[in-house]
């Protein structure tokens, strides 16, 4: 009995690692030492570290002693929020209030609600239009209303839902002219697009390696020197007193050959990837006509949307069905919801976008990557007409 074909179509939930990283872990995975001992074979781990962080610090164009390695993005986004709040909110607590978009993700939106019944923050959530993103005019009122007390802006640079590109460079400009810090959650963007941290004028990016290829419980914050920062984790006070806690050598390892190789290949890939997307947005529709795609529309792709992304709405269907129908013909993917102590609950992504709760329930995403093929696409496209129509009937 030959083996069902898989076709993985969830490269924003985690890519299957690149034969770069996977080399350079197991290279490391024998070696047993210490990165903050002093004894020899410490030494050869620090030089891993101090090696890896060099290569990240040039794939992300920023200095080396601005890249704080963490447990990934969750973490990251974590340290970031509060970190930054708590910090400025302990040098002058009229910095209550900070602003964020009310498409987020989950790593951003909950640590925010933690701050704002822990420790007082003023959460703001600001609108975004129909594509999914952010309404600057609202952005700017809302930092002039009282700049002073502001403690943090976060806004990600791209959607993990739908895959909108949000317009970093102008949050910054908005906020630069009041002093307030700025960051952003680039999980979803590196190696997708261009992201340079010095560019930018972000003062705080996280990464995570699993997105790029890399391996599982790895990533950074990238945090200039100068933002005041306070540690979520103490302890042995390694990443600059940042985030104490013993360093992951051959993560850290595979985590810097994945994202050197992703941002080198990214031109490349991102144009093989915006070519699939063009062929199963036209294959999925063309077999399901009513399917409607979410977030930036073909017109506006290239500058508005990553270039692996794909979400479609199926009236008359739920989601979760719809995603088991196809599991069961080999083709994965996710749902455009989020779960909750496994009770399903409709995307706050698409319902911050206007779209009614039933449009919300009845979505997939469909993720493109470095082991996407046509073959895929035309695998999902073949089989998507008869999966919705048993999920419509299973409604019923």
């Amino acid at each position: 009995m030959s083996e069902k074909r898989i076709v993985y179509l969830d490269h924003a939930a985690t890519t299957p690692m690149v034969d770069a990283a996977i080399e350079a872990v197991t290279a490391h995975l024998r070696d047993g030492a210490n990165a903050s001992s002093l004894h020899a074979s410490g030494r050869r781990a620090r030089r891993v570290v101090e090696e890896s962080r060099e290569r990240v610090a040039q794939a992300l164009d920023c200095r080396p002693g601005e890249v704080v390695f963490t447990s990934g993005g969750t973490e990251a986004d974590n340290l970031a929020m509060k970190g930054i709040y708590c910090a400025r909110h302990a040098a002058d607590p009229r910095r209550a209030r900070i602003l964020t978009t009310a498409v987020e993700h989950h790593a951003v939106l909950d640590p925010l609600e933690c701050l704002a019944e822990k420790h007082g923050a003023n959460v703001e959530l600001l609108p975004v239009d129909a594509d999914g993103r952010l309404d600057l005019a609202v952005l700017r009122a809302s930092v002039e209303r009282d700049p002073s007390s502001i403690a943090l802006v976060s806004v990600m640079w791209a959607n993990n839902e739908v895959g909108t590109l949000q317009p970093v460079d102008e949050v910054v400009a908005v906020a630069a002219e009041h002093g307030i810090p700025v960051h952003s959650d680039a999980v979803q963007a590196v190696g997708a697009v261009p992201v340079s941290f010095a560019r930018s004028g972000v003062d705080a990016l996280t990464v995570s390696a699993h997105k790029v290829g890399g391996p599982l419980g790895v990533g950074a914050l990238v945090v200039r020197r100068e933002t005041d920062l306070q540690p979520l984790l103490h302890g042995g006070g390694q990443e600059r007193d940042l985030r104490s806690g013993t360093l992951d050598v051959p993560g850290v390892a595979g985590f810097a050959a994945a994202l050197e190789l992703a941002v080198k290949q990214r031109s490349e890939a991102a144009e093989q990837r915006a070519s699939l997307r063009q062929r199963l947005v036209a294959g999925v529709q063309a077999a399901v006509p009513d399917a409607v795609l979410n977030g930036p529309g073909p017109d506006s792709w290239h500058e508005q949307r990553l270039p692996g992304n794909v979400h479609l709405s199926f009236p008359g269907c739920e989601g979760d069905s719809l995603l088991m129908l196809l599991d069961a013909r080999g083709i994965e993917c996710s749902t455009g919801s989020a779960c909750s102590a496994g009770v399903p609950q409709a995307s706050h992504v698409l319902l911050a976008m206007g779209r009614d709760d039933d449009a919300a329930r009845s979505s997939l995403r469909f993720t493109l990557g470095h082991t996407s093929t046509e073959a895929d696409v035309d695998a999902l496209s073949a089989a998507i007409a008869g999966c919705v129509e048993r999920a419509r009937a299973a409604k019923l």
